[in-house]
């Protein structure tokens, strides 16, 4: 059933800021990230344990360091259960260029 990935596309070039991730049944999400004009070339930049949150969503925030990215590559890698959701990506930061 694991891995399972889904990728979130820019359309630019971004500096990212701050990711949140609201998910549930998650145990170990990784977050690749690629700064080409197509969803290739990913480099691991995440990597994250979230706790068992029974009934809950669980919230996780990303502070990021000045990292830039076109792409996102989620990869849910394992799960407290069969089933695991991520709900929404909410992610700030500031538009650096347009791709071509």
């Amino acid at each position: 059933m694991f891995p399972q990935e889904f990728i979130v596309c820019f359309h630019k070039l971004v500096r990212l800021e701050r990711l949140v991730i609201r998910s549930y049944f998650v145990r170990t999400l990784k977050i690749e990230k690629s700064t080409a004009e197509e969803p290739v070339d990913f480099e691991q930049w995440i990597e994250r344990d979230l706790e068992h949150t029974e009934g809950q969503l669980q919230n996780e925030e990303i502070m990021a360091r000045d990292d830039h990215a076109t792409y996102l590559r989620f990869i849910i890698t394992s799960a407290f259960d069969h089933i695991a959701a991520v709900y929404s990506v909410s992610a700030e930061g500031v538009a650096v260029s347009d791709l071509s």
